[in-house]
């Protein structure tokens, strides 16, 4: 039974019949060469030890200003293996990523930064562990190249994120992950939400598995890190939590928060009573009407934004999220 099992696993790793390395890209124009020429050699390898049968690298410029566009038209037109998928303004790396995935024709699909700090060297790990019986497996940075700012900043949000969604990843924010084909179908992706796919991935069911990979320094270009990003990390990470477990019921959540006011109202009223009682005066204070108008307002504004990004979902759900200029096959 044993020696089937891995003739199994052996066959599987041997009918991989397409590898996909997705790159998506903004002002990367220095980074841009040696990046395809180290994915160039690890693939070429891979494919000449027949652990895939072939390879496509799909470059998306995400409407960079810096020559991006016109060094990926000349890769693409001298190499077949390229895809370079151009937008016609910046659109975010969330619409890049599905632009990816929307056009890619791989059976196993591997994500990567565009500023040469992922390392392609670690493609064949992935591949070997996600052969494991993983749906997907993400890099883990253990001895991460960023700078402080960046490396506390992960830190405090991978506390919140194992707290929301209870998944066991050390490094969510890693860009180098494999997929299997069949999880970028079950992907809804909008807004921001590229940073939390593993966990969108993990409530869904998948398996999700981990490995150390390499990371290196920046050599060339600037970091497109910014504190407003961890910002809207915390908000997008609050609305994948309650659209994971209240998209289909939504009167449970917001009934919930109805009820406790009630119940608080309740109290106070009860409070007011008796103190009417004792001493025979009832009067509505100043600090009990902003307390009301406070909750009344907190309630519209939590009830209108999660609603507000339903809508959205709703409407981007047969829509693109991306305008594309060209594509060079």
């Amino acid at each position: 039974m044993k020696d089937t099992t891995n003739l199994l696993n052996s066959h599987i790793s041997y009918k991989i019949m397409k590898l996909s390395v997705i790159i998506p890209v903004f002002n990367e124009k220095e980074n841009l060469l040696p990046l395809f020429n180290e994915n160039q050699k690890v693939l070429d390898e891979l494919k000449k030890t027949k652990k895939i049968s072939s390879y496509e690298i799909i470059f998306i410029d995400d409407g960079s200003i810096d020559g991006t566009a016109k060094i990926l038209e000349e890769l693409s037109l001298k190499n077949k293996t390229v895809k370079s998928i151009l937008f016609r303004r910046n659109f975010g790396q969330t619409a890049a990523l599905k632009a990816g995935f929307d056009y890619t024709r791989g059976d196993l699909i591997v994500t990567m930064d565009g500023d040469l700090q992922n390392d392609p060297k670690d493609i064949p790990m992935l591949i070997e562990k996600i052969n494991q019986g993983y749906d997907v497996v993400s890099g883990w940075r253990v001895n991460r190249k960023d700078n402080f700012g960046k490396k506390i900043a992960s830190k405090i949000m991978n506390i919140f994120r194992k707290k929301i969604v209870g998944d066991k990843l050390h490094d969510y924010g890693c860009s180098l992950k494999i997929y299997k084909k069949d999880c970028i179908k079950d992907l809804e992706l909008f807004g921001e939400l590229h940073r939390y796919i593993t966990a969108y991935l993990h409530i869904k069911g998948y398996k999700i598995g981990e490995i150390p990979v390499n990371h290196h320094s920046r050599k060339f270009g600037k970091t497109k890190y910014k504190l407003n990003r961890g910002l809207n990390g915390i908000f997008d990470l609050f609305f994948l939590k309650f659209w994971s477990s209240y998209s289909s019921r939504p009167l449970h959540f917001f009934g919930r928060i109805g009820v406790f006011q009630w119940l608080l109202a309740f109290f106070i009223l009860f409070e007011q009573i008796i103190k009417s009682v004792i001493v025979q005066k009832l009067s509505l204070g100043p600090l009990l009407m902003l307390a009301a108008v406070l909750g009344i307002s907190g309630l519209l504004f939590i009830i209108f934004g999660f609603m507000s990004e339903m809508l959205s979902r709703n409407f981007f759900s047969n829509r693109k999220i991306y305008n594309i200029k060209k594509i060079y096959n």
